[in-house]
């Protein structure tokens, strides 16, 4: 067994180690950011998760789970490389004893869940949605035939909590005071990556939400994705505003409040405290909020265009 961790599990941390509190409702003014980054994520049992590989690897990329519907995407793989079947299925349980007392099980469900491709086709991530209808400890098996004839699978053990750690949806989003181009001298403070889309720094979030426009705001530091269920997730913000731009406003909130400052070097980081307002637990995250300022869809790491075209096609009710 290898027990994995949300890799910036340690944002939060890291916050709260510097004892930065914020209220869902305020703005970033109210705290002072904090450069202080542990060398390893510490994370909390709330979203520990164990991965227990038969032939297959998986890696969760949505540990910040709470009762209710949550969507739930997976990458899988084998020694063979990433796999990409279209559709898996995965038979999911809920242990209301723990996992060493099995024969207690109260709830299975079986899903399909379906195979999204990342850009450049090096990557891709399983999608489902399932119904939590209790707390604590859940686990869900995938299996798929191997190139020799076998079956391999693979068993996901997670946390299910009484909601999930970060803004959910359904709930208004905080009126975070982030950083526009009117803020700054140059659009290299506002982001770490190398495409710099200026109308992604147009609006703040709060003056996205006191508007009449449904928006998608993706929080990302694009210098340092570098795991399996991170990705291009501000390009391809970018890539949406060129076809939907007339009907949503697209933002981009970095990770750091002074990208132009770390040049690869982590140690210079200074963290946004707008991370805390949303109480954000992975290094990605983005969120489409309707024209009332509420939460529709949240995407735990990155979300692939497909994914993100069915949620704005559903809030714009095309």
């Amino acid at each position: 067994m290898r027990i994995k961790r949300s890799v910036a599990i340690l944002l939060l941390t890291t916050i709260s180690l510097a004892a930065l509190m914020v209220s869902c409702a305020g703005s970033e003014s109210e705290v002072e950011p904090t450069s202080e980054i542990p060398s390893e994520p510490t994370g909390s049992e709330g979203t520990s998760w164990t991965a227990i590989p038969n032939g297959l690897n998986a890696e969760l990329a949505t540990p910040d789970l709470g009762k209710g519907v949550q969507r739930f995407r997976v990458v899988l793989s084998s020694e063979d490389g990433l796999l990409r079947f279209p559709i898996v299925r995965f038979a999911v349980n809920h242990y209301p004893n723990g996992y060493d007392n099995p024969e207690n099980l109260t709830e299975s469900q079986t899903v399909t869940a379906r195979f999204y491709e990342f850009p450049f086709g090096t990557r891709g991530i399983y999608t489902t949605e399932l119904d939590f209808s209790e707390t604590g400890d859940w686990s869900a098996v995938a299996s798929a035939p191997m190139s020799d004839g076998s079956t391999a699978s693979v068993e996901v053990r997670f946390q299910v909590n009484e909601r999930p750690e970060s803004v959910k949806v359904g709930e208004p989003v905080p009126p975070s005071a982030s950083r526009t181009l009117n803020s700054v001298s140059d659009i290299s403070e506002l982001t770490t990556g190398s495409h710099r889309d200026p109308e992604l720094y147009r609006l703040s979030i709060a003056d996205a939400a006191e508007g009449d426009r449904p928006f998608m705001v993706v929080f990302a530091s694009p210098a340092f994705c570098t795991n399996a269920v991170c990705g291009p997730q501000v390009e391809l913000a970018s890539e949406l505003r060129e076809d939907y731009g007339e009907q949503l406003d697209f933002l981009h909130v970095d990770l750091y409040e002074n990208p132009h400052e770390i040049q690869g070097d982590l140690t210079r980081a200074v963290l946004t405290p707008i991370l805390e307002q949303w109480r954000l637990s992975s290094q990605e995250w983005t969120f489409i909020v309707d024209e009332d300022g509420i939460v529709t869809h949240r995407f735990e790491n990155f979300a692939p265009k497909d994914e993100l075209i069915e949620a704005i096609e559903e809030v714009l009710g095309t």
